[in-house]
């Protein structure tokens, strides 16, 4: 691993702007042409490098988050085409352009910021290699200059400001270098100081970056009953618009983002203190604008100041998607085309919050670490996208806030609600679900990729949220004694209050606890640690013991809902009756509910896969395939692109909810995409990584055929299924190394190894 050991530096004056900070430097001679060069960059905030006169890559918003007190990343990046024109003795220039990022900027709701940082800070490391073998290093020192750039503002929540009038490419190349001025913005240049990181460790960066995804053209330029101009986008994505627009210098062009409308114009009411809007100021030109140390969540757009005709606004402008470039793996389709487009919007909504580290929304002042809602969707996450990397770093991180907060999973890694406390929250500690992500997270990717070594690497972190949960417990050895978010958006739960559901919040717990100290003593010892083991089953036994005993009575679990019953079945924490009969409730509970959803953030990931366990397969495709409110797929039927937050964001008649906390794009309640993989689809792993899989379609809903794939590390599995008069005809396709279980109804199992394979059984399925 390469030692980092230049310093970071920023500008010794506050040049009022984002600061470029620039070296000029000339190629060593008498070592023939460069053969090879590398650029090592980080900042506390975000950084955007150029050299030899071009952008470096089109990553954005490096170096990303990480939990910052402990560690930053540093990105590594070819450039050697960057320099291999250029003549020995020749001048070049390396810049760094930075932003304020989560490091410098303002973080969360309490309207506080500059949490890691005071001000952005850049690193960077060039190491020029010659024909010879001799190596160059230009890297930060207090040589540098900074000078002051046509970005006047940038906040991740609040947007950018961009004066075209104060460009100037100079600082790209060799020479003077020249800072318009214009309008109170004085253009300047300044010398750089150190700027002293502590601690920190400098790490190198394994995660995909943050790239453009797409390019999104508006589908719908219009005015608004108030006389705003108005652009649709077909679709809520997370990213920013790109510009091209002329006019007299001086005209500002403001762009507002949100991610619906309400009355016709734009609600940004849901966006709470985010201003979530960018100011371009035209130079008298042509001017290109686009921001990057900035991400909104929107689907419309107001723009203010716009002098053409909206035909000419609607050529100007495009939506650029952003993300991490994480690669897709899984797939799904049936004909249920309102199932096929929820499927899409649960896709959409998790790449708009797998921005750097997976956030609960892209859109208000928040876009955080929420652990609770990465816990509900890593399965479903790890199906669609390869988030080995992404996760696994982000667990690295959780491990680090455990271990300076006493061994607490906090409510959201990075934490940065240490430092802006969430005062309805109380005093943080170990709860359930949220936490209980330090043990769900890792064994999910193992059973996705089945690696033991995230097992190994998070062992600790697993262990120390198990003896955490173990210092709360009840004189009666139960999880009931501290703050528990519980059935959180529990769609009966009032706007204002969700965390008012109908599970009891230590029923919740309890089960959650059970949970992760059975995932923990299995991968204790799977990776070899038999006394954190044996700690985790006893742990284990005494929860199921206190459970039965204090919650169960005769099969009915204490406050009789459908989230307690999922919960229970789910994990296996009932004996066989108790738990024959809590299914049987449970579908009761969903058919006195109207198949309508009656869960919150905890037991929707379950609800379905309970419901199926228990033979009520068609009451899980009933709650399913709903479409009136509170349900998977009413919101499609409100025109959704996304997952939303709440099971109502938007009420029927077209308004926001009133509650405060509103988003459009959450993923986590599309967790039920996980259930439709494996079993409307019909794939999922008997074994860790997919060594082994079972195919087992099941039909139900009316659906008449489905299909599923996933690219897993042995290679590609795909089924499809369709009933074909009166019977059911399966088409799957196995890699070489697999072997597959395929169980279909009314027939005998039968075992499969690699090929193209196709199955009919007579048995009779239902179509409706």
């Amino acid at each position: 691993m390469t030692a980092w050991t230049a310093p970071f530096i920023t500008s010794d004056a506050d040049l009022g702007s984002a600061p470029i900070l620039r070296r000029e430097f000339t190629l060593d001679d008498g070592h023939g042409a460069v053969t090879g060069a590398t650029l090592d960059v980080s900042a506390l905030g975000v950084v955007e490098a150029w050299l030899g006169g071009e952008r470096v890559s089109d990553h954005l918003l490096e170096p990303g988050w990480t939990s910052y007190e402990w560690r930053i990343r540093v990105v590594s990046h070819d450039v050697t085409a960057h320099l291999t024109e250029t003549a020995a003795s020749s001048a070049a220039v390396l810049a760094l352009v930075l932003g304020k990022g989560w490091a410098a900027g303002r973080l969360a709701w309490g309207g506080g910021g500059g949490w890691y940082a005071d001000e952005a800070a850049g690193f960077a490391e060039l190491r020029i290699t010659f024909a010879d073998g001799h190596e160059q290093l230009v890297a930060t020192d207090t040589d540098w200059q900074a000078l002051s750039s046509a970005i006047t503002a940038d906040q991740l929540y609040d947007g950018e400001d961009i004066d075209a009038r104060l460009r100037d490419a100079s600082f790209l190349t060799p020479g003077e270098v020249t800072t318009p001025s214009v309008d109170g913005h004085e253009g300047r240049t300044s010398a750089v100081r150190t700027v002293d990181i502590g601690e920190r460790e400098l790490v190198a960066d394994t995660v995909p970056p943050v790239r453009p995804l797409a390019e999104i053209a508006p589908v719908e330029v219009w005015t608004s009953p108030s006389g705003a101009t108005l652009i649709d986008f077909g679709v809520n994505l997370v990213g920013w618009l790109r510009v091209v627009a002329s006019g007299p210098a001086g005209t500002v062009l403001t762009l507002k983002h949100a991610e619906v409308l309400e009355h016709d114009e734009l609600g940004t009411r849901p966006l709470r203190t985010a201003k979530a809007t960018d100011n371009f100021t035209l130079s008298g030109s042509e001017d290109h604008f686009e921001p990057r140390f900035t991400f909104h969540g929107f689907r419309y757009a107001q723009v203010d100041g716009w002098t053409g005709t909206l035909d000419e606004l609607r050529s100007a402008v495009t939506a650029v998607q952003v993300g991490s470039d994480l690669t897709r793996t899984g797939t799904f389709e049936s004909s249920h085309e309102l199932l096929n487009t929820f499927h899409d919007n649960v896709i959409r909504g998790m790449q708009g919050n797998f921005l750097s580290v997976p956030t609960d929304c892209p859109q208000r002042d928040e876009r955080l670490g929420w652990t609770g809602d990465i816990a509900a969707f890593a399965p479903t996450a790890s199906y669609l996208f390869d988030t080995r990397a992404f996760l696994g770093d982000w667990l690295r991180d959780v491990w680090l806030e455990q271990q300076h907060a006493d061994g607490v999973i906090p409510f959201v890694v990075p934490d940065v609600l240490k430092y802006s406390p969430a005062e309805d929250f109380g005093t943080p500690d170990a709860t359930a679900i949220w936490s209980d992500a330090g043990v769900w997270v890792p064994w999910t990717l193992y059973q996705a990729y089945g690696d033991t070594a995230v097992l190994e690497e998070q062992l600790d972190s697993m262990t120390a949220h198990l003896r955490r949960i173990k210092g709360h417990l009840s004189p009666e050895g139960l999880w009931d004694t501290v703050f528990q978010f519980g059935d959180w958006l529990d769609p009966d739960a009032p706007p204002e209050d969700a965390a008012k559901a109908k599970a009891d919040p230590g029923v919740v717990a309890t089960a959650c606890a059970y949970r992760s100290a059975t995932l923990v003593a299995q991968a204790a010892r799977l990776t070899g640690h038999e006394a954190e083991a044996t700690e985790a089953e006893e742990l284990a036994t005494g929860l199921q013991a206190a459970f039965r005993q204090h919650y169960v009575t005769d099969g009915r679990i204490r406050s009789d809902c459908t989230t307690v019953y999922a919960l229970a079945i789910v994990f296996g924490i009932l004996d066989e009756d108790d738990e024959r009969r809590a299914g049987d409730r449970l579908a009761e509970l969903a058919e006195q509910s109207g198949y309508r959803i009656s869960t919150g953030f905890a037991g929707t990931p379950f609800i379905t896969d309970a419901l199926t366990q228990t033979g009520h397969l068609d009451d899980a495709y009933r709650l399913l395939l709903q479409t009136e409110c509170p349900s998977w797929l009413y919101p499609v039927t409100m025109g959704a692109t996304t997952v939303w937050e709440r099971w109502d964001s938007m009420l029927p008649d077209g308004t926001i909810n009133p509650g405060e906390m509103t988003s459009f794009n959450h993923y986590a309640l599309g967790a039920v995409a996980d259930w439709m993989h494996r079993v409307v689809g019909g794939l999922s792993a008997l074994e860790p990584g997919y060594s082994s899989v079972l195919i087992a379609p099941q039909p139900g809903g009316g659906l008449t055929w489905a299909s599923t794939s996933l690219d897993s590390v042995h290679g590609h599995i795909a089924v499809r299924w369709e009933l074909v008069d009166g019977e059911l005809l399966v088409r799957a396709q196995v890699p070489e190394g697999v072997t597959a279980v395929v169980r279909l109804p009314g027939a005998a199992e039968q075992r499969l190894g690699a090929g193209s394979h196709e199955l009919r059984t007579p048995a009779a399925v239902p179509a409706a």
